[in-house]
């Protein structure tokens, strides 16, 4: 059973930066696709990055493009996601998610990710 673990959240003022993990416990790990999705107060859970685990392929959403940076490291079984030039609206609940399948289609779908972590809480204030 994998179990993904999210670390590096917090409060941190708009311009600031935070480096959010996720490691990956149990059996052999070795996923096709990690992504990281958030969800803000009152609204649904949206796409932020993905990677493929080679991390040959990476794709952002509009919102983050150019400020967020994900990247995996292997060895360690982790996926982390670099945040800079942080705004206020970026205020959520940020998820690690797995595909430990086979393939893949689209890496924004988040029916595509099987295995998800419990969430850490990113504030940014104004």
């Amino acid at each position: 059973q994998v179990r993904l673990v999210e670390s590096g959240g917090g409060v941190v003022q708009a311009g600031g930066s935070l480096r959010l993990s996720c490691t990956a416990s149990g059996r052999t790990f070795s996923p096709y696709t990690m992504g990281w999705f958030r969800q803000a107060p009152s609204k649904e859970r949206e796409f932020v990055a993905a990677v493929t685990w080679s991390g040959g392929i990476t794709l952002y959403a509009d919102s983050v493009k150019g400020r967020f940076t994900i990247h995996t490291n292997i060895p360690n079984n982790t996926v982390a996601l670099q945040m800079n030039s942080l705004k206020p609206e970026d205020t959520a609940v940020y998820y690690c998610a797995s595909n430990t399948g086979t393939y893949y289609y689209h890496l924004s779908a988040e029916n595509e990710y099987n295995v998800w972590g419990q969430g850490t809480q990113v504030t940014v204030s104004s």
